[in-house]
């Protein structure tokens, strides 16, 4: 929001460029699922331009919500060394949907770059709010760490458009000061500034050094802007192959219009008939779409054809998987993450093996995110006054990690069982087609376990 960033500068804030939050803006085009500029198009038909509309397989949401999935979902677990702390603190949790509205906020995260917890107080509760990227707004950052952070958000009281801006600041002395502003926003990039609702104070001194938000993003560095302390979308790199994805889906999804059965009859067999009782009517109904009349003159058979289109059902599948596999590489997933079943993109159900690319890359956004979510732990001690720089453990879900050592020599011992067939341990093992496979180890009169 240009204005918010116009009334920051004019309180001497350094502020991220505007032409940044377009970006944001675009990814989150990608996110809802069309795109204006690539989803809306004309295209001649030889008479004159028609708008057409390409279909989307909504890449743009599957993504970022798989990765929210993997890494905070209801497995994972925050635990404090001391059990009455970590009882207050599982309150404060629940009582602000944690997990359900976390999960939410790291898939929003991924899309659009960069999310945010912001803690506070409502009366004697402890509150947490759930901030994306266009929210935010960093004001003080040193070496891509965002120090001071200013929050809006858009309400409407009544008929009234207004703007609440929430400002976290240091003093001289390091402790934090949250401003609260609340301003009318009838006309574009003008703000002006009304009262706060009652309840609400204007400026909020914590006596505190700890910060009470955590901004993250997606751990991956940012190419667009390299001294930029917000993040990029997962999939930032990737919009190119989004496009070619979309552009097969919809060619796909042409096919079965473009390739149904015509049937094609001479125009003398589809001109209006009267009836006995006065009235016209076609012989065929117009709302036939299968039949096509067709001209005719004296060397044309007064006969009915039937033309079947051929469909290439399976060279849309192929291209499709195959481009979906570059989308899942360029956003960090591996190459077969997912897989276009059933008209729909679904991820791929096997474990993941702690030597993927999956793997290694989930480790490494786990990183980021653990700062955040310590961070978030610390300042709800803080506010509720039980201590700074509380023991802190995040313990993911591992249940999704598969060894893939372990799991060989589970394999092989299966085969030594007689629970595994010796050329279905060579399918799985070394990519073998079936046939391969057999062929193999009756050449070898029995598997070596390698």
């Amino acid at each position: 929001m240009k204005a918010i960033t116009l009334y920051l500068q004019k309180r001497g804030y350094d502020c991220v460029a505007d032409d940044y939050y377009s970006k944001i803006e675009l990814w989150q085009k990608w996110y809802r699922g069309k795109v204006n500029s690539f989803h809306n198009y004309t295209q001649f038909n030889g008479k004159k331009k028609i708008r057409r509309t390409r279909k989307t397989l909504g890449l743009g949401k599957v993504i970022p919500e798989d990765w929210a999935n993997l890494l905070l979902n209801e497995k994972v677990q925050i635990s404090l060394a001391s059990s009455q702390l970590q009882k207050k603190v599982e309150y404060v949790l629940r009582s602000n949907r944690f997990y359900s509205k976390g999960n939410q906020l790291v898939e929003l995260a991924f899309a659009l770059g960069t999310g945010a917890f912001v803690e506070f107080t409502d009366g004697d509760d402890v509150k947490i709010d759930y901030i994306r990227a266009g929210m935010i707004y960093p004001i003080s950052w040193d070496n891509g760490t965002i120090t001071e952070c200013a929050f809006a958000s858009e309400r409407v009281r009544g008929k009234q458009k207004t703007v609440y801006l929430n400002i976290h600041r240091r003093d001289e002395h390091g402790f934090y000061i949250i401003e609260n502003h609340m301003f009318d926003h009838q006309n574009g990039n003008t703000l002006t500034e009304i009262d706060l609702p009652d309840g609400v104070i204007p400026e909020v001194q914590t006596k505190s050094k700890v910060p009470r938000f955590q901004v993250f993003s997606p751990n991956i560095a940012n190419n667009i802007d390299p001294d930029c302390p917000l993040g990029i979308s997962v999939f930032a790199n990737a919009l190119d192959q989004f496009e070619a994805v979309d552009i097969i889906f919809d060619s796909y999804s042409n096919e079965y219009q473009l390739g149904k059965k015509r049937i094609t009859v001479p125009i003398s067999m589809a001109r209006i008939q009267m009836e006995e009782d006065g009235t016209v009517a076609p012989i065929f109904d117009d709302s036939d779409t299968e039949f096509y009349a067709v001209p005719q003159d004296d060397n044309t058979k007064n006969e009915i054809k039937e033309h079947n289109m051929e469909l290439r059902a399976d060279e849309h599948n192929t291209g499709l998987q195959s481009m979906l596999n570059m989308v899942s590489w360029k956003c960090g997933s591996g190459m077969r993450r997912y897989i276009f079943e059933d008209g729909t993109v679904k991820t791929a159900t096997e474990v993941i093996s702690n030597n993927s690319d999956l793997y290694r890359n989930l480790q490494k956004h786990e990183l980021l995110l653990t700062d955040a979510l310590t961070g978030m732990i610390r300042a709800i001690c803080d506010i509720l006054k039980v201590g700074k720089n509380q023991d802190v453990r995040i313990s993911y879900d591992d249940s999704i990690i598969q060894d893939s050592d372990r799991e060989r020599e589970k394999d092989r011992q299966d085969v030594r069982d007689n629970l595994m067939k010796p050329y279905e341990y060579r399918m799985k093992w070394y990519g073998e087609d079936e046939e391969t496979a057999k062929k193999m180890t009756q050449q070898e009169d029995g598997l070596t376990l390698e």
